[in-house]
């Protein structure tokens, strides 16, 4: 072959390495495999750090992040039970408008969507 056919050959592979893990990095962005959970010890060493917190203050930051935590839990779980409760009054209408085969495999669809919410949510 000819250098530009292993020059096309070399830049295709190379495209297609770029493309492909821009894809690999956009899906797991979106799907939040990327993200992180917030690890509570490595935000206050890092706060203690930047911002030299005394020895007294970090009791506080960390009594502070306490109440903070279960509030944040609390409305997490308000959110999802009213998220749940819309989603089901969504369903229950779709429902209402489907022929019982339709319903059959609505049901279905229904059952894979709150597999692959679950799974997604752990």
């Amino acid at each position: 072959m000819s250098r530009r056919a292993y020059l096309y050959f070399v830049l295709t592979f190379l495209l297609g390495a770029v493309v492909g893990g821009a894809s690999v990095y956009y899906y797991g962005w979106s799907t939040g495999h990327f993200r992180r959970p917030f690890n509570r010890q490595s935000f206050v060493q890092r706060v203690k750090k930047e911002l030299n917190l005394s020895d007294t203050q970090v009791p506080q930051l960390e009594r502070i992040l306490d109440g903070s935590t279960s509030r944040f839990r609390d409305a997490q779980q308000q959110s999802d039970a009213q998220l749940n409760s819309i989603r089901q009054e969504t369903r229950n209408q779709i429902r209402q408008i489907l022929t019982p085969e339709q319903r059959q495999k609505f049901d279905e669809l229904v059952r894979r969507w709150d597999e692959r919410r679950k799974h997604f949510s752990r």
